[in-house]
């Protein structure tokens, strides 16, 4: 952590293993980041209670939430429910704190058109604002040998516009870098001008305005990718999941 603050970060995130187990340890980590003035994120992958939210929210600026699937029974072979993963994801967005949603696409599991219309509609039915990342399975560890195949670029395509259909607005699908044109792009809501084109985490160019305005149309403000944050004047536009950040592991040291 005094590393990655030494270097200029501008974002201290916690993840991989789950941060809420260990919510006490966050935030004592978070409060030596808010001294040296960064913003502060939480991916997390199972359930939670509303009070952990509650005890974290005043040290967090950002939530990442896996919704790995929109059936219960999937979430039952994963040692989950379902239910208590909606409640938060309307609970965080709620109280105001940026949230964007990762789903990440494993043909045969969780890849039905049924499953993934029903999962879009359910964010577009929180706001249609809500960034939603589709991201590409690779087999792996327990799950190799057959037990799924890769996801492929067109695979990612077709979820894409379901979730267009379903009125989200902002979509990146992720990971399969320059195979799924424009959609590793930000693009304005009011014009579709690109407004930040990437190449997987390399921005290659950035068009915002220094208030986050679309060069454009001026009078659109993209209402996800410029939020006020708890400190809006030392920290630029965010730029949904690519931006830069530090991941660091919160069984670790710090």
């Amino acid at each position: 952590m005094r590393d990655a603050i030494a270097q200029g970060a501008k974002i201290l995130v916690s993840t991989y293993n789950e941060p809420l187990i260990t919510s006490e340890w966050a935030v004592r980590r978070f409060q030596r980041g808010e001294s040296r003035r960064t913003h502060h994120r939480l991916r997390f992958q199972r359930q939670r209670h509303a009070a952990v939210l509650e005890y974290l929210r005043p040290w967090i600026d950002l939530y990442k939430v896996d919704l790995k699937s929109f059936d219960d029974r999937h979430y039952h072979e994963l040692g989950g429910r379902i239910g208590p993963i909606l409640d938060s994801i309307r609970r965080i967005y709620e109280i105001g704190l940026w949230l964007e949603i990762v789903t990440l696409l494993i043909p045969g599991f969780n890849d039905s058109p049924d499953e993934l219309r029903r999962l879009t509609e359910f964010l577009a039915g929180i706001s249609p604002d809500i960034p939603w990342h589709v991201t590409a399975f690779h087999g792996d560890y327990k799950m190799q040998n057959d037990v799924a195949r890769d996801t492929t670029a067109d695979d990612l395509l077709r979820a894409v516009e379901i979730g267009r259909q379903s009125g989200l607005r902002y979509i990146y699908a992720g990971n399969l870098p320059g195979q799924i044109g424009p959609w590793e792009d930000t693009h304005c809501p009011t014009c579709d001008e690109t407004l930040i084109e990437r190449y997987g985490y390399l921005i290659k160019n950035y068009r915002l305005t220094p208030d986050g305005h679309c060069p454009k149309c001026t009078t659109a403000n993209p209402r996800p990718l410029v939020r006020p944050l708890r400190r809006p004047d030392h920290f630029s536009p965010v730029l949904t999941t690519h931006s830069l950040a530090v991941v660091y592991n919160p069984i670790g040291q710090g």
